[in-house]
This record gives C-alpha cells, structure tokens and sequence, in this order.
C-alpha cells in the first residue's frame, strides 16, 4: 500500500488523481491485477467521472448542494454534517481493474478525489495487487 497526500482549496472540490494512481501502477511493475483506492476520511470520497469537460465536475458539485446543502436541520453540531452525508453518497474506495500495466478506464473516465469539508490536508491509501 502506498499513501498520496492531496491538499485541497476550497470547501468542496473534485480533484483529478488518476494520472498520480497512474503512475503508482507504473511504478509497482504489476502487469495485471487490481488497483484499490480508499479515503480514509468521513467527509471525503473517490468516484470515477467524466475527465473531458471541466463542467462534469462543477455540475457534479453544484447538484449536490441543491441536494445536500451546507446548512438545513441537522443534529450533528460540528456543522459539516452536509460533507458526511456527501461522501456517503459517493462512497470511500473505487477498484480498477490493470491491464498491460495501465488502468483499465474508459476513454472519459477519471479517478477523483472528493473533497467535502475543506480545504484541508488528506490522504488517498492505494493498494495494488497482482492477479
């Protein structure tokens, strides 16, 4: 396993890693086999998305705050309930399968790290595994 470390800019932002995974499987040697990404925090996440228009992501964000916004009727009194229930949306980890020592993702899919309480420091865990 091996550790990113993404500092983020704005209190909720879709940050493109997959040419930093990328370049982990690169390095790893592995040929074919599984590429695991986990966010081992409660008000961020990782999914995989559109990577050719930078809208993708804005609409992405500008959704989920009509959906989940900042403020509304929630117990949680640290005032970041919003970021905890967005990255449950999305979810903690994404597989990716490796083929030929690259990423098997579509022509306009990414990997991208969710931030939903920030800006802060975070960590990105990936684990590769041969198979």
């Amino acid at each position: 396993m091996t550790t990113l470390t993404i500092r983020t800019q704005s209190r909720c932002e879709m940050i493109d890693i997959t040419e930093r995974i990328a370049e982990k499987v690169r390095e790893s040697g592995i040929r074919e086999g599984l590429c695991r990404v986990f966010i081992p925090h409660t008000t961020a996440a990782v999914t995989i998305n559109e990577n050719a228009d930078p809208d993708v992501p804005l609409d992405i964000l500008a959704a989920l705050d009509r959906t989940v916004p900042l403020s509304g009727h929630y117990r949680h009194t640290e005032g970041n309930s919003a970021a905890h229930i967005k990255a449950s949306l999305f979810g903690a980890s994404q597989t990716v399968f490796i083929e030929d020592g690259r990423l098997v993702l579509g022509t306009w899919q990414s990997l991208f790290f969710c931030e939903f309480d920030g800006p802060r420091t975070r960590k990105v865990l990936v684990g590769l595994a041969a198979g």
